[in-house]
């Protein structure tokens, strides 16, 4: 047993799993049983990460006045709230300087595009970039978006205070800001802060957990992710 959660021990788990396949081997059961074990300890580990970022203690209040344009006119980050009182941001690379949008950003908008309107059911959801609104509500149509609101970011305040530019407006940055809403006071909740200098050696830079599940798929294939192949915006 786990003396601090009162959990079985993962490897107990594992060995008593029943699951079976055509022709396997022992030798191909002994492994899999023992990546059973890892795999439980890592879904224990996420949710020990869940727990503690949301027990994150209260962040810096929003006090600067960001102006953003929306597809139905001018917004504050307020307004990205609606009703609700928790807002999930994607800050998009797709600055005025990029010709298209940055593929990466695509690959994920995407997927959540696909369950935007679960995600709405709980928490607001918006998707901020440098470019002019027109220009961001183009490439929507495109993709065949439904259920991502976006906002162009005016002035680029929000995008230089969030990291999601520059000082000089020049780059992109991708971003995920999470912001609450209580007692009519917004406050910075959450960002991913993982960067490229964090990576490790040999792997392609990214946060955890993938915002993707293109990633999440090929972890599971026998190749696994390749460093040097990333999605595009057609094929």
């Amino acid at each position: 047993m786990d003396n601090e959660a009162g959990l079985i021990d993962a490897a107990t788990l594992a060995a008593a799993n029943t699951a079976r396949y055509p022709n396997e081997s022992a030798a191909y059961r002994a492994a899999r049983n023992a990546l059973l074990a890892e795999e439980i300890e890592l879904r224990r580990h996420l949710e020990r990460v869940a727990a503690q970022r949301r027990a994150l203690p209260p962040g810096g209040e929003v006090t600067a006045g960001y102006r953003f344009m929306g597809e139905n006119g001018p917004a504050s980050l307020a307004d990205m709230f609606g009703d609700k009182d928790t807002l999930v941001l994607y800050s998009w690379m797709f600055g005025p300087e990029r010709e298209r949008s940055c593929p990466m950003c695509a690959n994920v908008l995407n997927a959540w595009d696909a369950v935007g309107a679960d995600i709405r059911q709980q928490v607001a959801l918006a998707v901020v970039a440098r470019s002019p609104i027109a220009r961001l509500v183009a490439f929507k149509v495109e993709q065949g978006w439904k259920n991502l609101p976006l906002y162009a970011d005016l002035d680029d305040a929000f995008s230089r205070d969030f990291r999601a530019t520059d000082a000089e407006g020049k780059s992109d940055y991708p971003g995920v800001n999470v912001f609450t809403r209580r007692d009519g006071v917004i406050r910075h909740f959450y960002s991913g802060e993982m960067s490229g200098e964090m990576a490790d050696p040999g792997q392609d830079p990214r946060g955890a957990p993938d915002l993707s599940p293109l990633w999440n798929v090929l972890d599971m294939t026998p190749n696994g992710r390749q460093p040097d192949w990333y999605p595009k915006l057609s094929y």
